[in-house]
């Protein structure tokens, strides 16, 4: 059984830091892309983070550049989101999106609520 399951989110002032973290399992994780992606109330969802299947490639969005890092540890199965100088714009509710184009797999979290209020 497919499970992508995030954890770590929660509510955080502004400028503070916050880690995400996302673990796979029923899957080859090492195979797939792994993303991460976010949805205010309001708005569409958007790509935040991408990190490789292979090497090392990291892509981020223009919004969360600088201040974002994604990272994954195939042996733990697990991909993070390591998130610092938070805005009150970055409130969203997080996802964890595993995907393999070349087989057409995607696999998506449930979501994680990240709050930055004061």
């Amino acid at each position: 059984q497919v499970q992508v399951v995030e954890s770590g989110g929660g509510l955080v002032q502004p400028g503070g830091s916050l880690r995400l973290s996302c673990a796979g399992s029923g899957f080859t994780f090492s195979r797939f892309a792994m993303s991460w992606y976010r949805q205010a109330p309001g708005k569409e969802r958007e790509l935040v983070a991408t990190h490789s299947s292979t090497g090392d490639r990291t892509d981020y969005s223009d919004r969360v550049k600088g201040r974002f890092i994604i990272s994954r540890d195939n042996a733990k199965k697990t991909v993070y989101l390591q998130m610092n100088s938070l805005k009150p714009e970055d409130t969203a509710v997080y996802y964890c999106n595993a995907n393999w184009a070349s087989y057409g797999l995607e696999y998506w979290g449930q979501g994680a609520q990240v709050t930055v209020s004061s």
